[in-house]
């Protein structure tokens, strides 16, 4: 259960979209903010997050098609589809202007939307990516493990047809339990609810595949980053990273995509809302405030 900052538990439903039916909770009230998380993870990860949003934010926590608690379809992971589920479900809510927050797959869906969206996002915080099309691909098995441990072994093997499949099958658990606390600088973040939680969602019928289908669309990503870039984002941007993964570059990436960009990097991992929430709560609430 996702609460705000009474204890309030968050309202939970299901909508069908054209695509697919997208699982969301909401909460708080004031200006809109919808969270995008990434993967192995589900809206769950922003419930350390979400109760220091809601006394200043309506607050929309999304599970990403495929992900979560939302529908399976047969395709449409590329992140310009998966970010127009979003605007859909932002209008179906009655939300004209918002801002987004991403983190992972989540920020680069987020980037999506504010470039196929402009009339609607209002600000981007952009947390612990790097884009398809700008250097994700870089770092496989083939690369040389840098300094900051960029090392994404699982890009290629995901993006394999059917044999993940067949090799994550029964182990979703160990899978999920070892990509979260491997790319954390705070393991013991990773606490059990969330680990249950994760693993219950992916071990859903087709939860596996479509969180493959999404590391599969890559090379589509990169040519939709790239046409997106050629008009810079005209929004106020924050990008956030850890020190022990994505870093500074989140920061650098984003100041390809758009001309407004603050950066802050946090001494932590990959998943920032989950180690580090006061700390974030504290960077991106002044920005929120400031832009919205």
């Amino acid at each position: 259960m996702m609460v705000d900052h009474d204890g309030t538990p968050l309202r939970t439903n299901r909508v069908a979209l054209s695509g697919t039916a997208l699982h969301y909770r909401t909460g708080g009230s004031g200006p809109a903010v919808v969270l995008l998380h990434g993967v192995p993870k589900t809206g769950y990860h922003w419930r350390h997050l979400v109760p220091r949003l809601t006394p200043h934010h309506t607050v929309v926590v999304a599970d990403l098609r495929g992900l979560g608690d939302s529908g399976h379809p047969a395709d449409g992971y590329d992140s310009a589809t998966m970010s127009d589920d979003i605007a859909e479900l932002m209008a179906h809510l009655g939300h004209e202007e918002y801002a987004v927050i991403g983190e992972d797959w989540g920020a680069v869906i987020g980037y999506q939307l504010a470039a196929r969206h402009r009339d609607h996002v209002r600000a981007l915080v952009f947390a612990e990516a790097l884009f398809p099309g700008f250097g994700f691909e870089d770092h496989t098995a083939l690369t040389a493990e840098n300094a900051s441990g960029m090392h994404l072994w699982h890009l290629g093997f995901y993006f394999q047809p059917d044999v993940p499949e067949m090799l994550i099958a029964g182990h979703e658990r160990e899978l999920i339990t070892y990509m979260i606390k491997s790319e954390r600088a705070r393991p013991d973040s990773a606490t059990p609810d969330a680990v249950d939680e994760y693993v219950r969602c992916y071990s859903l019928p087709g939860g596996i595949r479509a969180m493959l289908e999404i590391y599969r669309a890559i090379l589509v990503d990169a040519e939709q980053n790239r046409q997106a870039a050629q008009r810079k984002l005209d929004i106020p941007v924050l990008a956030l990273g850890g020190a022990h993964f994505v870093g500074d570059r989140a920061e650098s990436q984003m100041r390809l995509m758009a001309d407004d960009v603050t950066g802050h990097v946090f001494d932590a991992g990959h998943d920032l809302a989950e180690e580090v929430p006061d700390e974030v709560a504290d960077v991106v609430l002044p920005f929120l405030a400031k832009s919205l």
